[in-house]
């Protein structure tokens, strides 16, 4: 399908970005790889990018640092691009625990994981877009790196058919199968099939509002009809289909049998080399897994931890990059990294901390040596799968500014110049703030506060909560729906103010908020960079009546530049505003939810009829915190505090089935 992305907006271009929008189209037209926006707070980036989208027509790319990031990026593109596929592509896991080996304490920790089944459902419906057209628009996190499964080995085993096709209805449903559909005659979700005599129906597991009917006479398809999943009515009646696979790790037919010798050659040497070395406990352990690994491929077509034999299941060779969503898309294809400044350390830093976590595995006999070759892009395999990038950041980093090509968007349409900046001492900053935060109440403002620590944030929020405002806090231990929600509540009023660390920094778009308060401003480091403070800074950018107050006894070199730029970015508006005769006015943005609703419905799922969460909400709300503590334990390596609290995750799961 070659339709062409058209853009919904009651606007057009102002400000800085009819001049942006020329400057990187004529970059990219001239061939450059590389160029950069560096767009203030409020300017637009977004629409910025989706007039560039609309103009050069080509399947996109857009990857953020997070996934509540990802997920507001997805919402503003949806609305730009109703008629096109516009598409949601994060890490489908609620939480996740790698397998990994603590060698100073003895200490092995499986892998466990717990996969949200409806982010599942919209990475595959992502992929299966890039397939059949080009106007396509995928917003992903940094999980787009990490290995995906070979794209031709998916394509190969696409289900397609027609009216009058001759197929053995046994042989079909075995290919289902084959594609990891499940029977299911009773419970019909996706991912699963059911039969009635000669009656087929599918419910793709990309697809939650359609099912796939097919009907048979004999070995002819007699009849094939989309149906409403729900109600089970012909939605459309159509002569062929295609059915995609329910997952997409997908090996060749013969894939287990070729890889078997490859594997007990890698198994002989692996086997010899502990021996060698006089490590025979870990000769024995390599040898008892790897078998046994062998075996359940052999019966099953699986074992636990298949993806560590990936190199030989696709046919790779050692060192060779694993096949991601990138390759997915066409070689002409549109990348935008937004916030990058954060976005490429995070892809950067992929590599290496996987590999840390599984040379330990190796070393110690409980996986093969071509375990290292499942694992996310290097820097440089990223870097050449790139056709060409815009790299979107009010901060560009030292790579970005060192590649040129780079494209100021200063001005902002609704005149709204940078905030004034007033530095006040830290030394009796919370009665200074309380006082301001008593007119915020007042006025039914908002207010976000800026602390160094995550105890801190708490212990504040606490204590403002005794003195009767409305105030929480936010950081990474609460999991994306609870930062989504949070954010929902500030904006519609539910609180007024907002407690955290850095998490507040890119890309959340709070037009609402008129103050932002930075405590203990002058601790030099990355939470009190330059970078970090423009940053804070630029949560208030949107009002009218916004102001910023770092709390610093002493000037920084960070303060000053923060400041300085700042200052000058103001002096630019005005200046912009005297001249075109504009009169500034706060941004009037629509409270739209964060999350895709798909993802809506998952997190409200326990909600009683009245809207309050249930009893069994709250004992889950616990069991999420701590999975979001042992997650955040696994990205430290810090595997010993990860699998304790794994240990507690468990002990409240059994307590619960135990009294119920």
């Amino acid at each position: 399908m070659n339709k062409n992305f058209i853009l919904h907006s009651n606007f057009l271009p102002a400000g800085d970005q009819p001049q942006a929008i020329k400057n990187i189209l004529t970059s990219i037209k001239n061939n450059n790889k590389f160029q950069t926006l560096m767009g203030v707070t409020g300017s637009g980036k977004t629409f910025t990018m989706a007039n560039i989208i609309t103009e050069l027509n080509r399947p996109t790319l857009v990857i953020a640092h997070n996934k509540t990031l990802a997920a507001q990026l997805y919402s503003e593109f949806k609305n730009f691009f109703p008629e096109n596929a516009v598409h949601y592509f994060v890490s489908y896991y609620d939480y996740y625990q790698p397998e990994a080996y603590i060698p100073q304490s003895d200490t092995y920790i499986e892998k466990d994981a717990s996969i949200n089944s409806r982010i599942e459902s919209l990475r595959l419906a992502a992929t299966k877009a890039l397939i059949e057209r080009r106007d396509v628009l995928i917003v992903a996190s940094v999980s787009c790196i990490y290995g995906l499964g070979i794209k031709d080995n998916y394509e190969n085993a696409i289900i397609k058919f027609k009216i009058g096709d001759k197929i053995d209805l046994y042989e079909f449903l075995k290919n289902l199968t084959l594609n990891f559909y499940e029977r299911n005659d009773y419970s019909p979700e996706p991912g699963k099939f059911r039969v009635h005599g000669d009656t087929v129906e599918i419910f793709p597991a990309y697809d939650n509002e359609s099912c796939i009917q097919i009907i048979f006479f004999d070995d002819e398809i007699e009849s094939i009809n989309i149906i409403n999943p729900i109600t089970f009515k012909i939605i459309e009646r159509v002569k062929e289909a295609s059915i995609f696979p329910a997952k997409h790790y997908i090996t060749q037919d013969d894939a287990i049998k070729k890889a078997r010798p490859l594997i007990l050659e890698e198994l002989e040497q692996t086997e010899k080399n502990f021996i060698a070395q006089n490590k025979l406990i870990e000769a024995q352990r390599i040898k008892t897994r790897t078998l046994y690994d062998l075996e359940m491929l052999n019966e099953a077509g699986y074992c636990s931890g298949i993806e560590n034999y990936s190199v030989w299941l696709d046919g790779r060779e050692h060192g060779e990059p694993p096949g991601t969503l990138i390759d997915f898309f066409p070689d002409d294809f549109l990348m935008f990294v937004d916030e990058s400044h954060i976005t490429l350390p995070q892809i950067r830093g992929m590599f290496n901390g996987d590999r840390a976590r599984k040379i330990s595995l190796v070393e110690n006999g409980f996986r093969l040596p071509s375990c290292l070759d499942n694992r996310p892009l290097e820097w440089q395999e990223f870097e050449n799968k790139i056709n060409q990038v815009i790299f979107v950041s009010a901060t560009p980093g030292d790579f970005e500014l060192n590649q040129g090509n780079i494209t100021e968007q200063i001005i902002r349409p609704t005149g709204i110049p940078d905030p004034e900046v007033k530095i006040y001492p830290a030394k009796n900053q919370i009665d200074d703030l309380i006082f301001r935060l008593r007119e915020i109440s007042n006025n039914n403002e908002r207010a976000l506060i800026l602390t160094l620590t995550k105890k801190s944030s708490e212990d504040l929020a606490e204590y403002l909560r005794e003195l009767k405002f409305k105030v929480k806090y936010i950081h990474s231990e609460l999991n994306t729906f609870e930062r989504a929600e949070l954010i929902r509540d500030l904006r519609s009023g539910k609180i007024n103010i907002l407690v955290g660390i850095n998490l507040l920094r890119e890309g959340m778009d709070l037009p609402e908020v008129t103050l932002v308060a930075i405590l203990d401003a002058d601790r030099e480091g990355y939470l009190r960079s330059y970078r970090s403070l423009i940053q804070i800074i630029g949560r208030a950018a949107r009002n009218l009546k916004s102001r910023v107050i770092l709390y610093a006894d002493n000037l920084t070199g960070s303060i000053s530049q923060t400041v300085n730029e700042t200052e000058r970015r103001r002096n630019l508006q005005i200046e912009f505003n005297l001249k075109n005769n504009i009169i500034p006015k706060s941004i009037n943005k629509k409270i739209i939810n964060l999350l895709p609703p798909e993802l809506e419905r998952a997190f409200n799922k326990n909600k009683n009829s009245d809207g309050k969460k249930s009893k069994h909400e709250n004992i889950n709300l616990s069991i999420s915190q701590l999975e979001q503590a042992m997650w955040e334990a696994v990205e430290k390596l810090d595997f010993e505090r990860a699998a304790f609290l794994r240990d507690k995750i468990n002990e409240i799961n059994q307590s619960n089935i135990k009294t119920k």
